[in-house]
């Protein structure tokens, strides 16, 4: 069987990178999205083990010492982050996994996971973007200022990633982030098992 892939997808606050990244996956069967911990309370409809594995600080804490996580990050005040022996379960089963991580942790995979594809979700405006988190209902004004502050230092790192995926129109991007995965599988040292297996006449 051959590996999956690990695909990092990152995004500034607000950008839809969650609606993106479910609504891919919920379609596609290969694709599987990493399951990050994180100390933070969950929010309404989120569910322990769906949406993230909800643990105390110390819990956290105790993870980060035994070195289980691949990367880890503080953000507001919370922490994140995602396990090793799950994306590896899950990547020697065949299947593609999403990390859908912050900036921060996009960081550190890169460095300790240099196959990874690492892929950043774009607004199509900081108008927009403005507009999104407005909308949400969830923040105060100062809140969003801030989120809106930190997503420009996000943005200015996209470069840094393999792909750029303007988020205009859910559906389109839908569709360049599947185009992505696919051809990241198809890429000729991905398909040296296919060679070999031709070349020996089975």
């Amino acid at each position: 069987m051959q590996s999956g892939h690990i695909f990092i997808v990152s995004a500034a606050s607000g950008t839809g990178k969650t609606t993106l990244v479910s609504r891919l996956s919920a379609r596609q069967p290969n694709i599987r999205i990493s399951i990050s911990h994180t100390t933070r309370m969950p929010r309404e409809g989120e569910q322990n083990g769906v949406h993230y594995h909800f643990v105390s600080r110390s819990e956290f804490e105790d993870m980060i010492a035994s070195n289980a996580f691949i990367e880890h990050a503080n953000v507001y005040g919370n922490y994140y982050g995602t396990s090793l022996q799950a994306v590896e379960s899950l990547t020697q089963q065949g299947f593609n996994v999403i990390l859908e991580i912050d900036v921060q942790g996009a960081e550190q995979i890169r460095r300790l996971l240099p196959n990874a594809t690492s892929i950043f979700i774009l607004p199509p405006s900081m108008t927009e973007l403005t507009e999104r988190l407005k909308n949400r209902g969830t923040d105060s004004e100062d809140v969003i200022a801030y989120r809106l502050a930190k997503s420009r230092e996000e943005i200015e790192q996209s470069l840094l990633f393999d792909y750029v995926i303007v988020n205009q129109d859910l559906n389109q991007a839908e569709q360049d982030l599947l185009a992505i995965i696919r051809s990241v599988g198809l890429c000729a040292k991905e398909q040296q098992q296919t060679i070999t297996r031709i070349l020996s006449g089975k």
